[in-house]
C-alpha cells in the first residue's frame, strides 16, 4: 500500500502556490483595487450562483483547476472547478466554484490541497462552506438552511482522514482539537444577518454526517445516523474543516436541506398495500433543482455575512 509523501506534497503544494500567486501578481497591473483575499467561500452543488454576488470586476484566475500545476479536477454536475477572484461587499474574497470529493476517485488529501495552496497566499482568514445536505432531523424541510455546529466523520474515524500520515508541523498541531471547529461568533453573525434580512426561509443549527458517499444513504443508514445525532448529512466538508482549522483559520459552515431523507423501514413483502419504494428517493437532480430555489436567499446570506468580515 502507498504511504503519503509529505515532502513530495510539500513541493506540490509551493508549485500551484507559485503559480497561483504569480497569476495574481499579473492581474493586479490591470485590477488596480486587486488585493490578495481574506476570505474563500467554497461553493456547494447547485450554489454556484454565489459568484453573482462578487464585483463586476471579478475574475477568473485560472479558467479552470485543470490550468494548475498538481490540481485535480472536479468531475461533478453543479460543480465549475474554478476560483474566482474579487470583492464582495467590500471583502476581498476567492470563491471555490467547485469542490472535490474522495468517491470522484481521489485520495482524501486530493480533496484538500486547494486549501493547503490558498494558504500559501498568506491572506486568508476565514472560510465560509456551503453544501448539499439531506435532512435527517423531521423538523427540516427541502430547502431549509442549517447552520452547522458539530460534526460526525465517519470516514475519519474507519481510517480515511485527510490528516493521516506525517503531520504538516508548519500548519498545525499533529493531534488537532475540533471541539471549537464551527466558530461560535461566526454563526451568531450568520443568524442575526437571516434576520435583519428578513429571510423567510428556516435556518436552522445542527449537526453534520460526513459520508464518503457517491450512494446516497439507505433506509438503515438514515436510521442509525439520525440516532447517533446527526441532523443532516452529506459527502463532502468535513475534511475542508479539519484542515481550515489545521491552518488557523476560522470555519463558518452551511448546508442546504436538498432533499428530506427516507427514515421509514422499507415496505414488507408481507404488505397487501406496500408504500412504492421510490417515495421520497433522493437524486442529484432534485440536489440541484432545490439548489435553484434557495440559492437567492443563500447568496444574500452569504453576502451579508462576508461585508462583516
Amino acid at each position: 500500500m502507498s504511504t503519503f509523501d509529505i515532502e513530495q506534497e510539500r513541493k506540490h503544494i509551493e508549485e500551484s502556490s507559485s503559480f497561483l500567486r504569480n497569476l495574481l501578481n499579473n492581474a493586479k497591473k490591470e485590477h488596480i483595487d486587486l488585493v490578495f483575499p481574506t476570505v474563500l467561500i467554497i461553493c456547494g452543488s447547485g450554489l454556484g450562483g454565489i459568484a453573482s454576488r462578487i464585483s463586476e470586476d471579478s475574475y477568473s484566475i485560472p479558467q479552470s483547476y485543470s490550468e494548475i500545476p498538481h490540481f485535480k479536477v472536479s468531475t461533478v454536475p453543479g460543480h465549475a472547478g474554478k476560483f474566482v477572484f474579487g470583492k464582495m461587499n467590500g471583502t476581498s474574497v476567492v470563491l471555490m466554484e467547485g469542490r472535490l470529493h474522495s468517491y470522484e476517485g481521489y485520495a482524501i488529501q486530493d480533496t484538500v490541497f486547494p486549501l493547503r495552496v490558498l494558504h500559501e497566499l498568506g491572506s486568508i482568514k476565514t472560510v465560509i462552506i456551503t453544501n448539499a445536505a439531506g435532512g435527517l432531523n423531521r423538523k427540516f424541510q427541502a430547502c431549509d438552511l442549517m447552520c452547522i455546529n458539530d460534526h460526525i466523520n465517519f470516514p475519519g474515524l474507519a481510517g480515511l482522514h485527510p490528516l493521516k500520515g506525517p503531520n504538516f508541523d508548519e500548519y498545525g498541531p499533529r493531534f488537532l482539537p475540533l471541539s471549537d471547529a464551527y466558530d461560535l461568533e461566526l454563526r451568531k453573525l450568520l443568524f442575526r444577518k437571516m434576520k435583519e434580512l428578513d429571510l423567510k426561509r428556516g435556518l436552522h443549527e445542527g449537526t453534520y454526517a460526513f459520508a464518503s458517499g457517491p450512494t446516497f444513504e439507505s433506509r438503515a443508514e438514515s436510521r442509525m445516523l439520525h440516532l447517533l445525532g446527526a441532523d443532516a448529512v452529506g459527502m463532502s466538508t468535513v475534511p475542508e474543516v479539519i484542515v481550515a482549522r489545521h491552518c488557523g483559520w476560522r470555519v463558518l459552515a452551511l448546508s442546504l436541506i436538498t432533499n428530506v431523507s427516507v427514515l421509514d423501514p422499507p415496505a414488507s413483502a408481507l404488505d397487501d398495500n406496500p408504500i412504492p419504494l421510490d417515495q421520497g428517493m433522493a437524486s442529484h437532480s432534485e440536489v440541484l433543482e432545490n439548489g435553484k430555489i434557495a440559492s437567492l436567499d443563500v447568496e444574500r446570506l452569504i453576502e451579508g455575512v462576508v461585508g462583516e468580515l
